[in-house]
């Protein structure tokens, strides 16, 4: 193994040692010294890789940023016509939330948990929600809906309760009613 994939190696540890701590008990309440601990890295080689925790949240975030928005992209991008492209989106969501390991939304923790708008986690979140936001907007213009911006948001609101619900019900919350809430929108909005 190279220098090089050896310190990818352990940047990925880090980063997803940090993920599953701050996704199962929160960015407060995980310090650096668990992160180190439970990743087997030495102390320098966190700071090396990621000079401050809010530097490893914001990695983490962008991280987790890519992913999610890769797997709405591609259950959207598995059907043809825009409205069943925004319907796979949404089912995407549903079918995530109201997985097992769903612990709810990470960008909605760490907006609560760092509400100064300036905090680097806060942009992260505020980024990746208006990202998710622009998904919903495109496909139902291209769906030729009657509005598409109000669709968006209320589509963007029902998702993140679906989040919310996951969060705090576990797999039998009312996420599993995100699907019908979405079509009976998307179906006042044609």
């Amino acid at each position: 193994m190279s220098a090089a994939s050896s310190e990818r190696s352990v940047r990925e540890r880090i980063l997803s040692t940090a993920g599953q701590l701050f996704y199962r008990r929160g960015y407060h309440a995980v310090g650096v010294d668990t992160i180190i601990a439970e990743s087997g890295v030495a102390k320098m080689s966190l700071y090396r890789h990621f000079p401050s925790k809010d530097a490893l949240i914001a990695a983490y975030l962008e991280r987790a940023n890519a992913q999610v928005l890769a797997l709405l992209d591609e259950a959207a991008a598995s059907e043809a016509e825009p409205l069943a492209r925004l319907r796979a989106l949404v089912a995407q969501v549903a079918r995530i939330a109201t997985g097992p390991q769903c612990l709810g939304c990470v960008f909605q923790m760490s907006a609560a948990e760092f509400p100064e708008r300036d905090h680097p986690a806060h942009q992260v979140a505020v980024a990746h929600k208006l990202a998710v936001r622009g998904r919903l907007l495109d496909l139902a213009r291209l769906a030729g809906l009657r509005d598409p911006q109000v669709l968006s948001d209320q589509l963007l609101l029902l998702i993140d309760g679906a989040w919310i619900a996951a969060r705090m019900f576990g797999p039998e919350s009312p996420a599993t009613s995100l699907i019908g809430a979405a079509d009976a929108l998307i179906e006042a909005q044609q």
